[in-house]
């Protein structure tokens, strides 16, 4: 997602001469780093134009949208469309929570509205179990803050305990029951039983094989098992069962003052390769709470970084970060239900040349006992991916005592390779990726579609080099790899690759479109989230195109069958400033949410960029809704 705060500690795997060497010559090699010609390119990486043999998808009749300037300041959808505002940053989710007023925020009014810089969305039907499109629960997660866009006269040198208290609450979760009406519009229900705010400061069980491990012993917790809070939450999945699962990503960037920690402590290598700063940080949380300096309290990082798993069906639940699924920038944990019925969860780590995971259950999906699947997570095996040159790949098992992960390498127990991810992902020489962001099972072909939103380090000096599944050097557009599990079985252990877009210009002759004609797609960049409609079709939205390709981030769809495979189509273009998150659709389809993520980033409070969507003072985060007039699926 945005705020990437890039360390320049490297990971350990395979280089790009291994790699490479292997399919062309040293010199071919050094034409691709600097650009050789797109034909030439796509020959050398075995790109394809094929078609992928899958359910019919459905006809996409929308006339795409033009993209717009990096100073637009409106949302523009199709012709015969129309977007709405949902809820916003600060809306009061009780009948008690006081209205949003900027100029009092306090952390306790903060702690019962709307969180901040909305993220993944959601919709979980109510009742449980049905598959109704008109009323049910928004899952919004709230990824960080932007101080100098939320308070008035905020200074960086020296922010008030008061702002660093209303940020915190206005991290982690909101959960807002919302009714459709029968003229098509939305609105969610103030005082209803299910709405809930998860902050920076909510209690959290730790689960899984990390639990209790003296690394997440602090003087608050001595037991390891409790810890406050949950941040940085981005993408996330929902579960068969009801419950979401939401993502810590740049946990990292709260936590400072590293270099005050005894250098011969063996934490500190640990904490170096999560890229925890050395100094104070940006947002100098530490200068209040004494759990966010690392010199004070090392271990209070380790318990960040995970997946947390709550359930919007009960607002009594107490979230969980679940260990077994591994510590690392999480993007996301998307799910698939393998041939024998273990649960399966994708996940990407999102920083320049990090890995794609994914992790097995040992017990079984039971569709007949909801509560009978909460905790299932607990108990299984990650994996961590290599890409071959060759278009196969393999999952590689993260597990203490196989292979390099022993005490030789500083693992004493499976604990150790959850807190330590990255570490064992490079002893294991998984593949160096651009920025994995969402991984998501395509429910109609069964296929995994992975964004890789950009690398502009990639190929420069001291850094590694093009493979064949990362094929740019200096990628700033990104690129999306189609994945098809042996067997298309999620719990299989091999696999087959191929690229399906490299994003940017279609006038790029380094982009791709699954063989498509250039000439006929919309200009892509920075791939993020994803998500499938009922008929299969790939829905993509986006994160920094306003740098790569001069346009604002938008949300596109792209078929990955039949003739009209890899023809990109910019259905929605966002506001000044702002990414595009989420997107969800309803069952029916005749809905989608998307979330409008820092609007205005870039301006202050005093001189925004954004007046989106009030068109009155300040810009707020918020989630949308995006209809037919005519109520027809949306595309079609």
């Amino acid at each position: 997602m945005s705020q990437q705060h890039e360390n320049t500690n490297r990971s350990l795997g395979e280089t790009i001469e291994e790699i490479m060497n292997r399919r062309m010559s040293r010199r071919d090699l050094i034409k691709g780093a600097v650009g050789v010609t797109s034909a030439a390119m796509l020959g050398a990486l075995g790109l394809r134009a094929t078609n992928v043999t899958a359910a019919p998808t459905s006809a996409l009749r929308f006339t795409p949208v033009t993209p717009t300037a990096p100073t637009f300041d409106d949302v523009v959808v199709p012709e015969g469309y129309y977007a709405r505002t949902l809820i916003r940053w600060g809306e009061p989710l009780s009948v008690r929570a006081p209205a949003h007023n900027v100029w009092e925020q306090t952390p306790q009014a903060q702690a019962e509205q709307v969180g901040y810089n909305c993220d993944f969305v959601g919709f979980l039907p109510l009742p449980f179990g049905s598959n109704v499109s008109d009323h049910g629960l928004l899952f919004i997660s709230h990824e960080y803050t932007n101080p100098e866009l939320m308070f008035p006269n905020y200074d960086f040198n020296a922010p008030t305990r008061n702002q660093v208290d209303v940020e915190l609450a206005a991290h982690g979760v909101s959960v807002v029951e919302i009714r459709r009406a029968y003229d098509g519009s939305w609105s969610y229900v103030r005082d209803s039983q299910y709405n809930r705010r998860i902050t920076g400061e909510t209690p959290i069980r730790i689960s899984g094989p990390a639990a209790g491990h003296e690394w997440l012993k602090t003087s608050e917790d001595p037991t390891g098992t409790v810890v406050r809070g949950t941040l940085n939450n981005c993408s996330g999945g929902k579960t068969p069962w009801g419950t979401v699962l939401t993502a810590e990503e740049n946990f990292h960037q709260y936590f400072g003052n590293l270099s005050k920690l005894d250098s011969s402590d063996p934490r500190v290598a640990v904490h170096k390769r999560y890229g925890i700063p050395a100094e104070t940080t940006e947002l100098q949380w530490e200068a209040f709470h004494a759990r966010f300096d690392v010199a004070q309290e090392p271990n209070e990082v380790f318990r960040f970084g995970w997946m947390v798993e709550v359930d919007p069906y009960d607002p009594t639940f107490t979230p969980v970060k679940r260990t077994a699924l591994g510590r690392f920038r999480h993007e996301a944990a998307t799910i698939g239900i393998a041939k024998k019925g273990q649960v399966v969860a994708y996940s990407g780590d999102d920083q320049q040349f990090e890995y794609i995971y994914k992790f097995i259950t040992k017990g079984t999906y039971n569709a007949k006992d909801r509560k009978a699947n909460i905790g299932i997570l607990d108990e299984g095996t990650l994996y961590v991916a290599k890409f071959n040159d060759d278009g196969s790949g393999v999952w590689m098992p993260l597990v203490y005592g196989q292979g390099p992960l022993t005490a030789a390498n500083g693992f004493h127990s499976q604990a150790d390779v959850l807190i330590n991810t990255r570490k064992a992902a490079d002893l294991l020489g998984a593949t160096k990726m651009d920025r994995p962001e969402d991984i998501e099972p395509n429910p109609v072909n069964k296929k995994i579609y992975i964004a890789l939103t950009n690398n502009s380090a990639r190929g420069t000096e001291g850094k590694p080099g093009v493979d064949a599944a990362n094929p740019r050097a200096k990628n700033r557009t990104g690129h999306v790899i189609e994945l098809t599990e042996a067997g298309d079985d999620y719990a299989s252990l091999t696999f087959t690759w191929e690229m399906l877009l490299l994003c940017g210009l279609p006038s790029d002759e380094s982009t791709y479109f699954a063989g498509y004609d250039k000439s006929k797609v919309s200009p892509i960049a920075c791939p993020d989230n994803v998500t499938f409609d009922n008929a299969g079709n790939l829905w993509i939205s986006t994160d920094g195109a306003a740098n790569a390709i001069k346009y604002n981030d938008g949300f596109f769809v792209v078929p990955v069958s039949g003739k009209e495979r890899g023809h990109v189509q910019q259905f929605f273009s966002s506001v000044a400033g702002s990414e595009v998150c989420g997107p969800e659709f309803t069952p029916d389809n005749r809905t989608v949410f998307l979330a409008i993520q820092h609007p205005g980033e870039g301006g202050t409070f005093e001189s925004p960029i954004s007046t989106w969507p009030d068109r009155v003072g300040l810009p707020r985060p918020s989630v949308l809704t995006i209809q037919a007039f005519d109520s027809r699926v949306i595309g079609s």
